[in-house]
């Protein structure tokens, strides 16, 4: 599927997508006229990196871990680690904010 194609179906601008192909969180084929051509794959991809960027995270922290083959987290492959180590920061980054909050008394 083009590029447009994707944008429609995981509604992500066309400009994200490509920012996302650059920061290598996406990787299309690219056919003879120069066209990114992506597969029924990158669609749940998409998703998933939209899903991490509105629970805060951004395209470097979330690279780790969208790398991996097919999300597959095998034993011993580094993956689960990363997955761990990835949601364990973030967790403690919120809870930081949250005290953050609290000693302002906005909570």
């Amino acid at each position: 599927m083009k590029i447009s194609e994707l944008s429609k179906l995981t509604g992500v601008s066309i400009r994200s997508l490509r920012y996302y192909e650059q920061k290598q969180l996406i990787h299309p084929l690219r056919l003879e006229n120069g066209y990114r051509e992506f597969s029924q794959s990158d669609i749940e991809k998409v998703k998933t990196i939209q899903l991490f960027l509105e629970l805060g995270m951004n395209t470097d922290e979330i690279y780790p871990v969208i790398k991996c083959d097919n999300f597959l987290f095998a034993k011993n492959n580094g993956c689960a680690h990363s997955a761990v180590k990835l949601y364990s920061e973030k967790l403690i980054s919120v809870r930081e904010q949250i005290q953050h909050f609290k000693k302002l008394n906005c909570i």
